[in-house]
């Protein structure tokens, strides 16, 4: 397995509005090509290549005296695979 690096991380509690709208600001910012995170004095700036793995999990957790639900959408993409076009000679 690789090695994973975290380059931003956060984690809240919001109102479910407020998770559907920031949901919609990204996927606007997707299709833009770039996404930047920013939390305080954090800041990372993503460029979104055209093509992606979409991952959708529904997962349930058993902690203690409680299950724990989550849906969780991943992203993902390969750094340097992206290409400008279709190879062409000149």
């Amino acid at each position: 397995m690789g090695k994973e690096t975290i380059l931003f991380s956060s984690e809240e509690r919001a109102e479910v509005q407020f998770v559907a709208d920031f949901l919609r600001q990204l996927a606007d910012k997707l299709t833009a090509g770039e996404v930047i995170f920013r939390q305080g004095d954090q800041e990372l700036a993503v460029t979104i290549p055209r093509q992606l793995v979409l991952e959708i999990k529904v997962e349930d957790e058993a902690k203690r005296n409680k299950t724990q639900r989550s849906i969780e959408v991943e992203l993902e993409w390969n750094l340097g695979e992206e290409t400008n076009g279709p190879l062409q000679l000149g």
